[in-house]
């Protein structure tokens, strides 16, 4: 596949108060909108959905900085939790609600943050109607959430992440290296990240330019390391 090479500049930056510049593609336009919307959202509440690395937290991080809003991982809530969590803030971001979460605690968060008209923002890989809750209370009032999906970025967006990643680093690529990469690589922001990091400490102990020899020497490395070989 041939990168075009204006490919970079399509997509607009949008500023996200203490985090990166975010770009805004088709894959996560809806979550962003949705974002936009608060506090307009029915009941005050969301579920930001999408597969790991896709940018949730980015997003939500960016939203909590906007708005004023608290983040609290899910897997930390407790029974006694929500009353201190929810004072003196508009929102709260609940990160990766649907990993290890108390629901019991859930509930009541929810519960309470519904008496006290604080908004909830829940990051999540599946829509709630989906996590299979046994909970009936829980999953009833989740099941009705609206929910803003964001989808595993295309070539477009993953080609411009990965040239602003590299130029934050001040290092030069081709657009055969970005190429190499888009064929290679996991579709994961976070996996771009890593990428780019392992990139400039390999270019820097080798005293070499960011090449696709180099690159593929990365990519290889750091499959080894995910697999454990």
């Amino acid at each position: 596949m041939e990168l075009p090479r204006q490919l970079c500049l399509d997509l607009p930056h949008r500023p996200a108060l203490g985090r990166e510049d975010f770009l805004v593609a088709p894959s996560n336009q809806e979550a962003v909108a949705w974002l936009d919307a608060w506090p307009r959202w029915p009941g005050k509440t969301l579920a930001l959905c999408g597969p790991a690395g896709c940018g949730k937290s980015h997003l939500a991080h960016g939203f909590a900085a906007a708005v004023g809003a608290g983040i609290v991982e899910a897997a930390t809530l407790d029974r006694e939790q929500p009353p201190p969590l929810l004072a003196h803030q508009p929102a709260l971001v609940i990160e990766d609600a649907d990993q290890r979460t108390d629901p019991v605690a859930l509930l009541h968060l929810y519960n309470a943050a519904l008496a006290a008209g604080v908004g909830l923002l829940l990051t999540t890989r599946l829509p709630p109607a989906r996590w299979g809750i046994s909970l009936l209370d829980l999953h009833s009032r989740l099941a009705t959430l609206p929910v803003a999906l964001i989808a595993p970025p295309d070539d477009a967006l993953m080609a411009a992440v990965l040239v602003k990643l590299f130029a934050d680093r001040q290092l030069r690529v081709g657009p055969e290296v970005i190429d190499f990469l888009l064929r290679h690589m996991e579709r994961s922001f976070d996996v771009a990240r890593a990428v780019v990091a392992a990139a400039d400490h390999l270019a820097f102990a080798r005293r070499k330019p960011v090449a696709v020899p180099l690159i593929a020497d990365v990519v290889r490395q750091l499959c080894q390391a995910n697999t454990g070989s």
